[in-house]
């Protein structure tokens, strides 16, 4: 599969508003094309794909050396995305030589250095056309944007296999592109793949959010409540030699904690929110640490996404994990059991292992609707969210099935402000004025009142809201 190819196909799935459409081209890709190609088209869909070596930067480089910089700038200004604007600039060559696989674009972009990446990225620049080289563009950049989710190519991938989506997700995250063995599975043309189950992530089971009809209609003595806290979802793999964090969506942030991966020393995995808390001093009855004081969410944000994580972050903002469920205790799998029989066993296992800087979220009494929404309104300002409503006989299933588990936020604050900026967009808001900065008044230093910048906004907007704001 040539990367050309691999465009054709981009194109198709951008121009193809429908989830059955989508699915039926994902289908036929992972028919019709060849090892490993799919598979490394696979993984740019899924978002498996890195080259560092391959930024922004190499980018406009590879442009500055072929193209008008005075006219790239208006160009980039007005188009809003560096991909496009560059596979639209770039010159027709007249070399006639084949486009490169896929597989073979994706080993050498692994492999390259910094300072070759913006010759290399020329070169196939001028072996394609302008929709290749878009697609090529983006496959660097990660950003395809064609409205296919990482759940949606793995539902593609179960039909193409005559699979269930959940034994996809069971294994997807032991496997690496470009996915051999999985291909052979679904092929017919080996066994279901083996991963190291002990490391592996589970998908999550998330909530659906609580409308007034679904609050009306619930039966409350069928469900549990507990808070939701305002942090970080995340999953506990812990065994023989194996210590993971990973969160909502599967990523491996384990070295960026190493605070929690330290007492990781159990055979479980385990459910829980990702928090910077304070613990208390021991009081010396044997429970261990008191009850932590949680921070906001804020101060979480200051361990988020770091490479380095030093002595004084640890010190400063120290991480704690407040545990949900239990999905594995010394490798029984839970998952099939009711939620309050899964309660208590992470009570039990909880009292049994006593693993430092963690604790268990408490269950919320109630006695009707309005102790809960009076419990809700209350919750401002300790580091909760708002509510979670889980049947006491849910088993554990991964994604968001609707029914078993509501989560009931409560109402964002709400602050009265001036639009001082509007800008123009990025990617496929590039027409639009979507970034808007917002001002406040306060008391002015010399007397009377100044407007200051308070914050901007550049997402939650629909593409018809936009529209609108556009021409008001």
């Amino acid at each position: 599969m040539s990367v050309a190819a691999f465009a054709r196909l981009i194109e198709r799935l951008a121009f193809t508003p429908s989830r059955t459409g989508k699915l039926a081209l994902l289908e036929d890709h992972f028919r019709q094309a060849d090892d490993p190609d799919r598979g490394w088209a696979l993984a740019a869909l899924t978002g498996g794909l890195a080259f560092p070596a391959v930024k922004a930067g190499a980018i406009r480089a590879a442009a500055a050396a072929r193209l008008d910089p005075v006219l790239f700038a208006a160009s980039y200004d007005f188009v809003g995305d560096l991909a496009e604007t560059v596979a639209l600039m770039w010159p027709d060559t007249d070399v006639a030589t084949e486009a490169p696989s896929l597989a073979d674009a994706v080993q050498r972009l692994t492999l390259a250095g910094r300072t070759e990446a913006p010759a290399l990225l020329a070169a196939w620049l001028d072996r394609l056309d302008d929709s290749a080289r878009l697609a090529f563009l983006k496959l660097v950049t990660g950003g395809l944007r064609v409205g296919v989710s990482a759940r949606l190519a793995k539902t593609a991938l179960a039909h193409f296999g005559g699979r269930a989506p959940e034994e996809i997700e069971e294994v997807w995250h032991g496997l690496a592109p470009p996915y051999l063995d999985l291909f052979a599975w679904l092929d017919g043309r080996g066994e279901r793949p083996q991963v190291d189950h002990a490391a592996t992530f589970r998908p999550l089971m998330l909530a659906t959010p609580l409308e007034d009809a679904d609050a009306a209609a619930l039966d409350l003595s069928a469900y549990a409540a507990e808070w939701k806290w305002d942090g970080i979802r995340v999953q506990l793999v812990a065994g023989a030699a194996v210590r993971r964090i990973y969160s909502r969506s599967g990523d491996d942030i384990t070295d960026a904690f190493p605070d929690i991966a330290e007492h990781l020393g159990f055979d479980a995995v385990l459910d829980g929110e990702l928090l910077v808390a304070h613990p208390k001093a021991d009081t010396g009855d044997g429970a261990g640490e008191g009850t932590p004081e949680i921070a906001p969410f804020n101060d979480l944000q200051q361990r988020l996404n770091r490479k380095t994580v030093t002595r004084r972050m640890l010190a400063e903002h120290p991480a704690w994990v407040r545990l949900y469920d239990i999905l594995f205790d010394a490798g029984e799998d839970l998952r099939p059991l009711a939620f309050a029989d899964r309660r208590a066993r992470l009570e039990a296992w909880f009292a049994r292992t006593r693993p430092e800087r963690m604790d268990l979220s408490p269950l919320v009494a109630f006695s009707g609707f309005d102790e809960l929404a009076a419990l809700r309104r209350g919750s401002r300002g300790r580091a909760i969210e708002g509510l979670m409503l889980k049947r006491t006989d849910s088993v554990y299933v991964g994604g968001r099935p609707k029914g078993p588990w509501f989560k009931w936020k409560r109402g964002p604050l709400t602050l009265d402000t001036v639009l001082m900026y509007a800008q123009r967009g990025h990617g496929k808001r590039s027409s639009f004025y979507s970034d808007f900065t917002f001002g406040a008044w306060r008391a002015a230093a010399g007397g009377g009142r100044e407007l200051v910048p308070v914050g901007k906004a550049y997402f939650g907007f629909t593409d018809a809201e936009l529209a609108a704001l556009d021409r008001w």
